[in-house]
């Protein structure tokens, strides 16, 4: 069953699966892509950095993605990361 959710400049990762978010984010990008969006904010969480790690490693290899930083303090820090998509 497929689960939909809103497409915002943001996604919260906390409620999904480690083997989820590749595929997860894959669809996410694009859908922001279509969406306009050129930043989108990343939210992994702290913790021990395992979900960090995936999604930071995801970024590395997609075509979508211009470049990637951690977020800064007020956007959540080193618990999210901001996102500059490539444009068509």
């Amino acid at each position: 069953m497929a689960i939909h959710i809103p497409i915002e400049d943001w996604i919260d990762l906390h409620t999904f699966s480690l083997k989820e978010i590749p595929s997860l984010l894959e669809d996410y990008l694009e859908e922001c892509l279509k969406k306009g969006y050129r930043e989108v904010r990343i939210i992994h969480g702290k913790g021990r950095g395992v979900q960090r790690k995936i999604v930071h490693s995801f970024l590395e290899k997609n075509p979508f993605v211009k470049s990637y930083k951690i977020a800064p303090e007020e956007l959540g820090g080193w618990g999210a990361t901001l996102v500059s998509l490539k444009k068509d």
